[in-house]
């Protein structure tokens, strides 16, 4: 066994690992452990995470005719059934290895002309749970009957495998990620379920011409219920029926690609829904399958059931499962939901407030171990693919190369910046915002973590919660967005909307993520149907229209979004690092900072407007403004004039020193970028 070297880097670079060096030394040891035992095994980890080629339906070109496989080691007897064989529960009964793997043999002679792609079938189980009609784990496509809205797994075989050719997409190349968080059944504007083949045409040439260059998709793998927002995954193989074909959704990923858009699966493997009609739970009759037994298998705050990360075949299943998603699907990565709730036995529900809560009893070793693995067989199989961690609890490592004695994500959420703005919204009045707190809040991240920043995302949208537009101006949404009328709140709304956004992508992080509709001020909040709203969709689309009505005020916010995002991917304001602070000016509530030869300036003040502002600037030229929040292309006053030239001067200090400065019309509520040309 590789055992760890005489100091892990990532314990040398951070003296505050030394304390524990121990534990994380025993915690990169079982990681180590783990791999070499695959590797010995199997080769590679890529080859150990072949399970999709090896369960479910299986082609056997030798003996000409499909195999279907399903690891069920405690069931007593399994049959397969279905309209193949008239759906004749025990006819065709499985047969079962030394491993606890139940397979069957269909010769083509037979049922070449029985089983067939579309065919429909179930799994006839006796456990010690009973006799039960169960879906496979590895089933590849799933549907709902619409009369019954029972699911039923479906052979999915089609003649001519997809067409990848051509697709030659490399995430790496896109330079700073610009995430668009999308759900592709609530992306079209009628009521109802968008569809892969909708999102593809209508809402791809969005993302596009807004300048975002990955679309994170959510609520891919299936699930039974759809205001679950994808949380509660059935199958784990199998991409939801509802919005399509497989073979539609791999040509939303190819079109995707050909627009230079990367795309990313929000892949929840920490926890799975408790649904025995259409899920894995007690597939094989036990408490034990995929879980511990008992309490220790359930996620009792998401009522839902949680892996056995320490268990060889469940590991072995979710490694297929990300490896399956890269190779089949071509996803270019997986925002990784839920980590936090998988790394610690408590999932994260108690104060992490010192250096021990990372290393104690609470702490799944388990999960870490895997963790470790997934990211490690993501970037074996496929380099430059992305992996981001929703993680609120700061492990140490997590965005450290494994090989480093880390876990390995590339990036981690920055959740406590939307918690902070929210807080900030509802709790604090304008005139008490502090901006040393969120100058704090937004820069407060190791160097070697790279985060990706967000003012709001689909949490933040939900029913029951507020969109950012929707807090800053609530119902008078509903009566003022039109550019006739004159309203104080959504005039203040519609600034502080752009300023959030700008300091946020500005100095939150190393990558950026927006959800859809969020960038022009979506109106109301995501409501999925149900039996409280009468099952309506009302509330589960986006209104595109409000954004391409000339007439209305939402057009503005999302043409500042676009002017956003350009002009950070043309300077490269997030792949620069941190922001450069100038200036703090706690009276006037104005913050300065730089990057490279952009200037920042944010007056965060309610109503202190400033002629010939005196402030600090990274070096001696001529500032232009670029971009500001206050332009009347964007529904502002344009105060400060856009076409301004500003001359630095010195200002000479005691010792000698030559500090360079420029006067600006510092207006309050507003936040401008100037480019230092020299």
């Amino acid at each position: 066994m590789n055992t760890s070297p005489t100091r892990l880097p990532i314990v040398e670079r951070d003296e505050w690992l030394r304390p524990v060096e121990k534990e994380m030394n025993r915690r990169w040891d079982r990681y180590r452990q783990k791999l070499d035992d695959i590797r010995r095994s199997s080769g590679s980890l890529a080859d150990y995470a072949n399970g999709y080629r090896y369960y479910g339906w299986q082609w056997d070109d030798a003996l000409d005719g499909w195999w279907l496989r399903e690891w069920l080691p405690g069931a007593y007897d399994v049959y397969v059934f279905g309209d193949f064989n008239n759906w004749q529960r025990t006819e065709i009964r499985m047969h079962k290895d030394a491993a606890g793997v139940w397979s069957a043999f269909f010769p083509a002679a037979m049922y070449r002309d029985r089983l067939t792609h579309g065919s429909l079938y179930k799994l006839h189980v006796h456990g010690p749970n009973g006799w039960m009609d169960r879906i496979p784990a590895y089933a590849r496509r799933v549907v709902q009957d619409e009369a019954t809205k029972n699911y039923t797994a479906q052979f999915w075989a089609p003649a001519e495998p997809f067409d990848w050719r051509g697709d030659a997409f490399d995430v790496s190349k896109n330079g700073d990620l610009l995430i668009y968080e999308a759900h592709v059944g609530m992306a079209q504007e009628s009521e109802g379920v968008g569809t892969y083949r909708e999102f593809t045409e209508k809402i791809l040439p969005i993302i596009k011409k807004d300048g975002y260059n990955a679309v994170q998709l959510m609520a891919i793998a299936e699930h039974p219920y759809y205001g679950s927002f994808g949380y509660h995954v059935s199958s784990f193989f199998a991409p939801s029926s509802r919005f399509g074909t497989p073979e539609e959704l791999k040509e939303l990923i190819r079109r995707a690609h050909e627009l230079g858009l990367a795309v990313i699966m929000d892949l929840v493997h920490a926890h799975y829904v408790k649904n025995l009609n259409e899920g894995i739970n007690e597939l094989d009759g036990t408490d034990r399958h995929y879980s511990l037994p008992g309490a220790a298998g359930d996620q009792p705050y998401w009522d839902s059931k949680l892996f056995d990360y320490g268990k060889p075949e469940v590991q072995h299943f979710l490694l297929s499962n990300v490896k399956y998603w890269l190779d089949e699907y071509r996803f270019d990565g997986f925002r990784f939901d839920g980590v936090t709730s998988m790394l610690y036995h408590h999932h994260g529900y108690v104060d992490f407030d010192c250096r021990e809560r990372f290393f104690d009893a609470g702490v799944n070793t388990d999960a870490i171990a895997y963790l470790t693995l997934a990211n490690t067989l993501v970037h074996e199989f496929r380099p430059a693919a992305v992996t981001i961690a929703e993680d609120v609890s700061g492990m140490p490592g997590m965005c450290i190369p494994a090989a480093d004695g880390g876990i390995g994500f590339d990036y981690r959420l920055g959740m406590a910046i939307p918690d902070f703005w929210i807080r900030y919204l509802k709790e604090v009045p304008d005139e008490e915002w502090n901006i040393r707190e969120m100058w704090s809040v937004m820069t407060d991240r190791l160097p070697e973590v790279k985060t990706v920043a967000y003012a709001e995302s689909h949490d933040q949208a939900l029913v029951g919660d507020k969109t950012i537009a929707f807090r800053l101006m609530d119902k008078e949404m509903y009566f003022h967005m039109d550019r006739a009328s004159e309203n104080l709140v959504v005039d203040r709304g519609m600034a502080l909307h752009k300023m959030i956004r700008l300091m946020t992508i500005s100095t939150g992080g190393q990558a950026y993520l927006n959800f859809m509709g969020n960038e022009f001020g979506h109106p109301e909040w995501i409501d999925f149907p149900r039996e409280g709203n009468g099952w309506s969709y009302a509330h589960a689309r986006r209104q595109w229209s409000l954004a391409d009505n000339g007439f209305l005020r939402y057009a503005w916010l999302g043409d500042f979004d676009r002017a956003m995002i350009a002009l950070v991917r043309q300077y490269g304001v997030l792949s620069d690092g941190y922001a450069w602070n100038l200036l703090m000016d706690d009276a006037n509530k104005t913050m300065v900072f730089s990057h490279g030869r952009l200037l920042f300036v944010f007056n965060w003040h309610p109503t202190a407007s400033i002629p010939d502002y005196e402030l600090p600037v990274q070096g001696p030229g001529k500032y232009v403004p670029l971009l500001s929040t206050d332009e009347k292309r964007f529904g502002g006053q344009e105060r400060q004039a856009m076409d301004g030239e500003h001359f630095s001067f010195d200002i000479v200090d005691d010792s000698g020193t030559h500090w360079p400065r420029i006067r600006i019309y510092n207006t309050a509520r507003t936040a401008t970028v100037f480019l230092r040309e020299e």
